[in-house]
Order: C-alpha cells, then sequence, then structure tokens
C-alpha cells in the first residue's frame, strides 16, 4: 500500500500509465506496459524542458567562470565567508548560481519516487494494481535485481541489460560534461581532486539506484539520463564567439 499523503499522486500515475498502457496495446510480447514507463518519463521530461533548458544555460555560465571561481578559492582558502561572499558575487555577475542545474534533479526525484512507489503497491485507489501483472522480457516490472528469481535468471539478465544501458548513458554524460566545462572555461579540465572524482563518479549513480528500485523505476532512469543527454546535444551549444571576447565577469567566452 502507498503511503497516505502519497496517495493522489500514486493514483494520479496509475492512471496516467495504465492510459498510455492501454494506448500502446496493440505493441507484441507484452511491451505496452514498459512502453507506457517510457511514454509516462518522456511526459514528465517535456513539462520540465523549461527548467532544464535554464539549469544548462546556468551550467555554461559556470563553465565559463571555472577559471576565476578557482582562483577565488586559492586566494580565500583559509577564509570560506568571504570565499562564499566572493563566489556569489562571481556568479551573480554571471546570473547563475553555484547550484545551477540542480532544480530539474529535485523536481525529478519526487516523481521517481513516486513510480517507484506505485510499482511497490498492492493496491491503488482501494482497486487491485494491474500494472504489477505486467512483464518486460519475462521480468515483472515490479521485480528487484536481487528479488524474486535473482540475478543469475532470465529476470537478471534484464536487469543487466538495463545496468548496462546506464553505464552507457553514464559515460556519455561524463564524456559530455567534460567537453562542455573545456569548451566553456577555455582550459583542459582537472582531473585530479575531490571535485573531479565526484564528477567522474556521479554519471554512474544511477546504475546503484537501478540496484534497489523495482524494474519500472529503472527504465524511468534509463529513459530520463537518455532525454538528458539529448537536451545537451540540442541546447547546449556554446555559442560562435570571437576569440579573446570578455564575459562581464571578466572571463574568456569560448
Amino acid at each position: 500500500m502507498s503511503a497516505p499523503f502519497l496517495g493522489v499522486p500514486v493514483d494520479a500515475a496509475y492512471h496516467l500509465v495504465s492510459l498510455f498502457a492501454g494506448f500502446l496495446a496493440p505493441l507484441p510480447g507484452g511491451l505496452a506496459a514498459a512502453a507506457a514507463i517510457v511514454g509516462f518519463t518522456l511526459a514528465v521530461r517535456l513539462a520540465l524542458l523549461p527548467l532544464s533548458y535554464r539549469a544548462m544555460r546556468g551550467m555554461a555560465a559556470q563553465a565559463r567562470v571555472a577559471p576565476q571561481a578557482q582562483a577565488l578559492r586559492k586566494r580565500h582558502a583559509g577564509q570560506p565567508d568571504r570565499l562564499q561572499r566572493e563566489l556569489t558575487a562571481l556568479y551573480r555577475a554571471e546570473g547563475t548560481s553555484m547550484f545551477a542545474g540542480c532544480l530539474p534533479l529535485l523536481v525529478q526525484w519526487p516523481l521517481f519516487a513516486v513510480l517507484s512507489l506505485l510499482f511497490r503497491s498492492r493496491q491503488v485507489a482501494g482497486a487491485p494494481n494491474t500494472l504489477l501483472t505486467h512483464h518486460l522480457f519475462g521480468a515483472p516490472l515490479a521485480s528487484y535485481w536481487l528479488g524474486g528469481a535473482g540475478p543469475f535468471s532470465a529476470q537478471g539478465a534484464v536487469f543487466a541489460g538495463l545496468f548496462v544501458l546506464l553505464a552507457g548513458l553514464g559515460w556519455l554524460s561524463a564524456r559530455m560534461a567534460r567537453r562542455a566545462a573545456a569548451a566553456g572555461s577555455g582550459e583542459t579540465p582537472s582531473t585530479s581532486g575531490a571535485p573531479a572524482a565526484l564528477a567522474r563518479v556521479l554519471p554512474f549513480a544511477t546504475v546503484a539506484v537501478a540496484a534497489f528500485v523495482p524494474l519500472a523505476a529503472g527504465l524511468y532512469l534509463v529513459t530520463s539520463t537518455a532525454w538528458t543527454l539529448a537536451e545537451r546535444a540540442l541546447l547546449h551549444r556554446p555559442a560562435a564567439v570571437p576569440p579573446g571576447r570578455r564575459t562581464p565577469a571578466g572571463g574568456t567566452m569560448g
């Protein structure tokens, strides 16, 4: 059963996914529900497109001022309050913040949690949850990697394919982020230190998350991550700027 305070969003997600599944019912092999989850995810990401575009503009601005931010960190290493003020002023001058890019992710997590809870609930709105009867290549959409038949089974093979897709998308995401940072700052990104290590590891976090959520939620992760990559490729293109042109904050664009 879903938590009482999440009853309304779980019910709404159930009806929306069921509607998509009914529309896609002609798909062979029982793929309608899986395709419906993909459709649900695409609808969520489409609704968040304005936020994503704003976040990517902010991340591009962050990349442009990265050399200046690094210089400030060195200059005020022993003055955390002064450093915070200087960084805030620097990012404000560029129309961004230190947390640019976080808003679409923060908005998505409650929706991801609702979908995960939906495929853990035996009943929705007082009636049996019929979505629990659907499968993807023989693996129940409500199944877990370490549950049911286990990882060494046909179900486990489906999860293995999911993990490979997420790992591949994570690698592409990390590579694209490094290129965007290099293009924005005009410098080669650092390959050492805690921030660089976090940047290398974070895109692969979805693989770990997918290992502990229902298969349906894993499909959400794959679809959403692929959408993010497509957004970056289409919307996050640095504009052609003559060499040496300066930003208002004093950085070199391009």
